[in-house]
């Protein structure tokens, strides 16, 4: 060991940790050891005579009976498991493509900008860590751009019949099978519905269980998930069908409010499709299967609940709006959404650690100590953090105490599809396939914000090792990344 407490201390420090972490986490099964050997040499110690002393025939009878009732109870107790089949990402075509320099001279051509807006939103887009290849609908590349009903309909038809089609397409399951349908759009929910659209489009049966979420922003993803898992817990023996994605046509921000401007610069066109099954036959041919799912809600809190929010500005031109507050509130978010996973997935090594931190600092007043941050990374091997923005990122990357890899997935998608809302995670993904890094046990965190405020979780394990299927939105631009990004 150096004398300064250089390379050779930090990797001794970091193999005590490895140690006590396995120590604590397979501590009962070695404490079992003794106890099996001591059993076995006693058995070993007891004549056949014996035994027939010991048990009767009534008291076997007994024992038989109530094994077989634990086993039924326990079988029909638990909960059912929920498998990923497959999922797939929509990819615009190249024409809808736009960079800095497109969506500057675009913006100035529109007329509706101040010279300070037109500066403010170039300063955010080179900020941003979005790239050149980013997707914008038709409607908003067109001089003058076209926010009407019918192109809202038409991206929201290209978006989500695109990501569809691809889905069953490599699947191969009949429409007709599916029983659960959840569909979830933040900004667009027209009449008929999006999900009564695909059932009009895919001719899916009359009996289907149709769910169409609306003005939950970003993390919607994670609660349809979540809600398709509960009904699949309900109905057995069927496949849920849940779709994500959002729509720009309509909530384009044409105004000079720069709190509403950051949207335009961040959001882009994405959708994803996901197929879930509850039938334990088709373990054998998902990719992953669904362990946890933990939503929290912040909007009891008024800074909150108006963090992200929808109005007129005083021109009476509509937009969203980001609060400054952002990502103090998402930080208080994603606390409480850890505290709640934390016990779920960590060894117990690390809950010791943060447990004992929790009551040094409320019982033996250690409030100069920084709060206990969990090691999430012994507990995942991969995380698709919602690629919001640059700053959502970097937030998390800090704050879990992660490493430039762990984020790469985030930060690629960023670069190549801009913000697409609550399908990202989907995309972040399918990054990780592309690259080949998912392996059979592999655990994956999809975590994301949305506007309420809501912070919400899934956990899947990888069921076998994972390549990317066909179609996959990376499979013509891999190869380009990971790519420098200026911080």
């Amino acid at each position: 060991m150096d004398a300064n407490g250089g390379p050779v201390q930090i990797r001794s420090q970091h193999y005590v940790k490895l140690g006590y972490h396995y120590l604590l986490t397979h501590f009962l099964k070695l404490l079992l050891i003794p106890f099996m050997a001591v059993f076995f040499m006693n058995v070993s110690l007891i004549s056949l005579n014996q035994l027939q002393l010991h048990y009767n025939s009534t008291g076997f009878i007994f024992i038989i009976t109530f094994a077989i009732l634990g086993s039924i109870v326990f079988f029909m107790s638990r909960p059912r498991s929920i498998y990923l089949l497959d999922y797939s990402c929509y990819l615009p075509p190249s024409k809808q493509k736009v960079s800095y320099q497109t969506f500057m001279n675009n913006s100035s051509l529109i007329q509706d900008f101040s010279e300070s807006s037109l500066e403010f939103q170039r300063k955010i887009l080179i900020r941003s860590g979005l790239g050149e290849e980013t997707y914008l609908p038709e409607s908003i590349h067109c001089i003058p751009p076209r926010p009407t009903m019918a192109a809202a309909r038409e991206e929201a038809e290209q978006v989500i019949f695109g990501a569809l089609d691809s889905l069953f397409e490599n699947t191969i399951i009949n429409p007709r099978e599916i029983g659960v349908l959840v569909v979830n759009c933040s900004l667009f929910n027209p009449t008929p519905s999006l999900s009564a659209m695909i059932v009009n489009k895919y001719k899916l049966r009359g009996n289907i269980k149709s769910f169409n979420l609306g003005g939950m922003g970003c993390s919607a993803g994670v609660i349809a998930i979540d809600l398709a898992s509960d009904m699949l817990q309900i109905h057995r023996n069927t496949f849920a069908l849940v779709v994500s994605t959002e729509n720009i046509t309509q909530n384009w921000y044409f105004g000079n409010n720069k709190a509403m401007l950051i949207p335009n610069c961040l959001f882009r066109v994405g959708g994803s499709a996901v197929l879930l099954s509850n039938k334990p036959l088709d373990r054998k041919r998902s990719k992953y299967k669904l362990v946890h799912t933990v939503r929290t809600h912040k909007g009891s809190d008024e800074k909150a609940f108006k963090c992200v929010y929808q109005a007129q500005d005083e021109c009476l031109k509509t937009g969203v709006s980001l609060s400054k507050d952002l990502m103090a509130i998402a930080g208080e978010a994603l606390k409480t959404n850890i505290t709640t996973l934390g016990p779920l997935v960590l060894p117990i090594s690390e809950q010791i650690l943060f447990f004992s931190a929790f009551v040094a600092k409320r019982f033996f007043n250690a409030k100069e100590k920084k709060p206990y941050i969990p090691d999430f990374k012994l507990a995942f091997d991969h995380f698709c953090i919602h690629a919001g923005g640059r700053a959502v990122i970097d937030e998390l990357e800090k704050s879990l105490k992660l490493s430039p890899k762990h984020v790469e997935a985030s930060r690629m998608t960023l670069h190549r599809f801009g913000n697409t809302s609550s399908s990202s995670i989907w995309y972040e993904l399918a990054y990780t396939e592309a690259k080949g890094r998912m392996r059979k046990g592999n655990r994956v965190w999809q975590i994301a914000f949305g506007s309420g405020f809501k912070c919400n979780s899934a956990v899947w394990v990888a069921l076998r090792d994972i390549k990317p299927t066909v179609n996959n939105p990376w499979e013509h631009c891999i190869h380009r990344y990971p790519v420098k990004i200026d911080l």
